[in-house]
């Protein structure tokens, strides 16, 4: 290593195997994880807690975990494997188990079917976890909204919240069978949005949803996390209309309309991917 340079972090991957299937909803399924490379997770305590998953095309015969440097080398771009990022739904250190709930629509995308097809036994390989969220009860109240890509970490949230919490939450997914049983405290309402059908730009409403939807008074804590140009919509309401301190607010994009992950990474650093334009 020459002086001066540092050399990147490799993150481990860990690998686990599918213990059990559940379906949750109409669009969501979730897959129980464990074995022993259980061991090798690394856990933190964040509600947003997010894994790197990587998917390799099953005809390639290829076993994890992967040596990417030389896959690299043998393989051509099309066939290398691709990470899709998730977040943990549940993590029982005692049992040696995670769950990972994934949004299903037909063939679409990578993670979904393999989710929809997945069998007892299949591994999973993953780097991480990451994220840095937990609901805080110094704050008089919480707002967390998103769409369905956000229910695992609006959940793991709202499982977090001491019972005296006060809070408003709004999840927009595609309609009533796509609802799940949360366990939210007494004063945290949680408001279903139903768009009718897959997100589009037309059809979304949780913006204008959270727009008009109940501002109580106090100190507040604002997870929104969605689709980014979503996201962006709502920048100017929660710092110019509703003076929110960007120190208080998680305002992210988990994915991007029309764009594959690849691409929505690359895009974080250039303007179009950036939900504050001086971030």
């Amino acid at each position: 290593m020459s002086v001066g340079t540092t050399a990147k972090a490799v993150r481990p991957q860990v690998v686990l195997e599918v213990l059990a299937r559940e379906q949750l909803s109409e669009h969501m399924v979730r897959l129980t994880f464990g074995g022993p490379g259980f061991a090798d997770l690394r856990d933190k305590p964040a509600t947003d807690r997010y894994v790197k998953i990587l998917f390799a095309k099953p005809e390639l015969g290829l076993v994890p975990p992967f040596d990417l440097d030389a896959l690299r080398e043998q393989l051509a771009p099309e066939d290398f494997p691709v990470r899709r990022t998730y977040t943990l739904r549940h993590v029982d250190p005692e049992a040696g188990t995670l769950q990972i709930d994934f949004v299903v629509h037909g063939d679409q995308g990578i993670a979904g079917p393999w989710a929809q097809n997945a069998e007892l036994g299949d591994l999973l390989c993953f780097s991480g976890p990451g994220g840095m969220y937990t609901p805080d009860p110094s704050y008089d109240w919480h707002l967390l909204a998103g769409d369905d890509t956000a229910i695992p970490a609006i959940a793991e949230a709202i499982e977090a919240m001491a019972p005296e919490t006060i809070g408003r939450v709004y999840i927009e997914v595609s309609g009533p069978g796509d609802e799940i049983e949360l366990g939210a405290p007494a004063g945290v309402s949680v408001q279903w949005i139903h768009r009718g059908g897959p997100f589009t730009p037309d059809c979304t409403m949780l913006a204008d949803e959270i727009r008009s939807g109940d501002w109580l008074e106090g100190n507040v804590k604002v997870f929104v996390h969605g689709e980014r140009e979503v996201m962006k919509s709502l920048r100017g309401y929660f710092t110019e209309d509703r003076q929110v301190d960007r120190r208080e607010l998680s305002l992210s994009a988990y994915w991007a309309f029309g764009r594959a992950e690849e691409t929505f990474q690359a895009e974080k650093k250039t303007d179009i991917g950036k939900i504050f334009p001086e971030a």
